[in-house]
């Protein structure tokens, strides 16, 4: 069997990097036991398929001239050339560029096929690392609004990616069902039920009057109004195909005594102190600019003592090198330095708690910015951002830039039909290539196995850009899981979709004139364009349709 795209890759740069110290030991250089060959991909195509700065990086040390080391070791490796290497040639102060023969791409297509998108770009990097991220967690005293989306679309998307490079990922939601907010939840849906003002500071909208409606008259308020809120939010969540393994209540954990414990394993470690009648962590001590309290003068825990809890049981759960990711929102960026100090406070590593901050999203049609939602009075809600656009369109436009960045969503163009709007691009490039293996179908073309294709004659530019294009596909994911950023995966199908959509209008695959061999080197290309673009649509957990 084919090895995987990533296991190819790898032995691309280990043929490259062996080779590269074969001709530095040529020219005379004494290797330094710990060097490193340095190896990356050019970002002008013209430089090659990928560049080595090992001339650059070693001739100071050794009193040579980058630029002439880095010209002999071209010449060298000219005349001991690689397998699947065309052309070294040397660029600008002394990069060693190497420029790769078709035949290491039809290699990138064999894996393709071979390994399906079950497979293909997968990278065992979590060798079965607990993880466990921690997303969207709003109050449950209403439906998640449109900010909430992107954290529920960027969340998954970064769950997914862990799972396809060999994390063992939970996904969790974490009920802030707790405190005054709760209190005032109820108490508005009590006095809608009940035809009077709501509370001061109480909750108001369609949805208040709509969910009261709902209550039974005999109903804990409270409680009632939780259940009806988590139930809409799994419901809209669910739509956008967002689901959670665990939904830990904050209310439950205070009850179940775990922030006895948390307290207890503070005194112990000397990280808490009674000061003013109030009790404090030595948060301090671990970065934070102050000390912060735990528990207030009168009795009442604050917020960062539940979580604290709620952290060091999570730990428990992944244990000693699991690593919790929590995604929150911009609002909560002060909160990352205590909830880190607390961690430390408690004698776990902070690299085990990694927080991304996701920005705000600013919703826009037709050139003019939503504000209001019909429902809830003073926030847009994520089910009216899918009903607009639908599911697939939402999850790609939310994962489309870094979330420390702050973009536009704009409704009207995620929601056309047209090649403007970047996920209808993507899958029209899917329903594409799909369409071509129908219409070959259609006309009655016999398949030949992959082994007696000769890929040989796949030569033309198109075809040649996109094998290159999917080339990348299993460095871009495993890069995407390690940093945390699906960015990077949409950016490479629209990449990718780009070269699908050229090849399409220029390369045909069937009809008068295409070569039978053609035909069935071409019907295998578009075999691996769509296990491609299926795979890191699946990652972002966005939907390949076959038509369009």
């Amino acid at each position: 069997m084919a090895s995987t795209i990533v296991e190819f890759m790898a032995d691309i740069r280990t043929s490259l990097s062996d080779a590269l110290r074969a001709a530095l030991v040529a020219t005379g250089i004494d290797l330094p036991g710990d060097f490193q060959v340095g190896l990356e991909r050019p970002a002008r195509r013209e430089h090659g398929d990928w560049s080595s700065n090992a001339a650059l990086a070693i001739a100071k040390g050794v009193g040579r001239n980058p630029r002439e080391l880095a010209g002999e070791l071209a010449a060298w490796l000219e005349e001991n050339r690689p397998e699947h290497v065309a052309e070294v040639s040397v660029a600008g102060p002394g990069f060693v560029n190497f420029k790769l023969a078709p035949s290491w791409l039809h290699s990138v297509v064999l894996d393709a096929v071979a390994l399906g998108t079950e497979s293909y770009g997968r990278k065992n990097l979590g060798q079965g690392r607990a993880v466990i991220v921690e997303f969207v967690s709003a109050n449950p005293t209403g439906p998640v609004h449109a900010g909430h989306g992107r954290g529920a679309a960027y969340g998954d998307a970064v769950a997914r990616l862990l799972e396809w490079c060999g994390y063992a990922v939970q996904r969790e939601f974490y009920i802030n069902d707790r405190g005054t907010q709760m209190d005032l939840y109820g108490a508005s849906l009590a006095a809608v039920r009940a035809d009077e003002p709501v509370p001061e500071d109480g909750y108001n909208g369609q949805y208040i009057a709509e969910w009261a409606s709902e209550m039974p008259a005999d109903a804990d308020t409270r409680l009632w109004g939780r259940e009806r809120a988590l139930a809409d939010q799994r419901e809209v969540l669910g739509e956008m195909a967002v689901a959670f393994d665990t939904w830990s209540s904050e209310q439950a954990l205070v009850d179940s005594g775990v922030i006895d414990t948390a307290l207890a394993a503070l005194d112990a470690a000397g990280a808490s102190y009674e000061a003013e009648g109030a009790l404090w962590l030595r948060s301090s001590d671990h970065g934070d600019d102050k000390d912060r309290v735990l528990i207030k003068s009168d009795g009442e825990y604050t917020y960062l003592l539940p979580d604290i809890a709620y952290h060091r049981d999570k730990l428990d759960r992944v244990g000693s090198d699991g690593l919790l990711i929590n995604v929150w929102g911009a609002d909560h960026h002060g909160y990352v330095a205590r909830m880190k100090a607390a961690m430390a406070a408690l004698g776990c590593d902070p690299a085990s708690l990694e927080v991304v901050v996701t920005q705000l999203v600013r919703l826009e049609c037709d050139g003019e910015e939503v504000r209001l939602s019909k429902r809830t009075g003073d926030i847009i809600e994520l089910r009216e951002v899918i009903d607009e656009v639908g599911a697939d369109a939402a999850r790609f436009t939310y994962l489309l830039q870094s979330m420390d960045t702050a973009p536009t969503f704009d409704l009207a163009k995620a929601a056309a039909q047209v090649m403007e709007n970047p996920v209808f691009y993507v899958q029209m490039a899917h329903a594409r290539v799909c369409s071509i293996a129908a219409r070959a179908q259609a006309d009655g073309v016999e398949r030949l196995s992959v082994d007696q294709v000769d890929l040989g004659v796949l030569v033309h530019e198109r075809e040649l850009e996109m094998m290159r294009q999917l080339s990348t596909l299993g460095e871009v994911i495993a890069a995407a899981a390690e940093e945390r950023a699906p960015h990077r995966v949409t950016a490479w199908l629209r990449d990718f979709a780009a070269a699908v959509h050229s090849f399409y209008h220029d390369c045909y695959v069937v009809g008068t004139g295409i070569a039978p061999e053609l035909t069935q080197a071409r019907l295998v290309l578009i075999d691996a364009a769509r296990v491609g673009l299926a795979v890191g649509l699946g990652t972002l957990g966005v939907s390949a349709p076959e038509s369009m």
